[in-house]
């Protein structure tokens, strides 16, 4: 699952994200700043796995986050649901922590329930199912750390979140 063409992570997200939906001049800026609701898929109440590290991270800077793993009841405080179509409210960005074979049934459930931005976390990979959802007019991250795009725009030191 490594980068394409030998990118850095920066660049990879560059690349991927200006080919979304977002014109600006940072598009990944754009999406985090204009953003408030964050569905992350595979999100763990296991303390130490990444999922939870970031997901806290992103409670912390006022998002909210919403748990969705059919193997959890709440995390962090907030109501787990299986599927994204059982969210009972709007989602801005689904941060996926899956493998990459689980992406594309994912992205079709994202575009379903008409969310405005796809996030494929460090190692996650799926170049048919990104193209999938820019086709539908999402905005696109893949093999990148949402926490550590939000810290760099807010200056902040970035953990590792794999």
């Amino acid at each position: 699952m490594a980068n394409s063409g030998g990118r850095s992570k920066s660049e990879s997200v560059r690349r991927q994200s200006s080919e979304g939906a977002c014109s600006s001049a940072d598009p990944v800026g754009e999406i985090l700043n204009s953003s408030k609701t964050i569905a992350v898929v595979g999100l763990s109440n296991r303390s130490m796995r990444p999922s939870h590290g970031v997901a806290q991270y992103l409670q912390s800077v006022g998002y909210r986050v919403i748990p969705v793993n059919p193997h959890e009841r709440e995390v962090l405080g907030a109501k787990s649901y299986a599927r994204l179509e059982d969210v009972p409210e709007r989602v801005d960005i689904v941060d996926i922590f899956r493998r990459s074979e689980f992406v594309p049934e994912i992205v079709e459930s994202a575009i379903r329930i008409g969310v405005r931005g796809i996030w494929m976390q460090e190692d996650v990979v799926h170049t048919e199912a990104a193209e999938r959802a820019r086709r539908a007019g999402l905005f696109v991250a893949m093999d990148t750390c949402i926490l550590k795009e939000h810290k760099r725009r807010s200056g902040a030191k970035a953990p590792h979140c794999k």
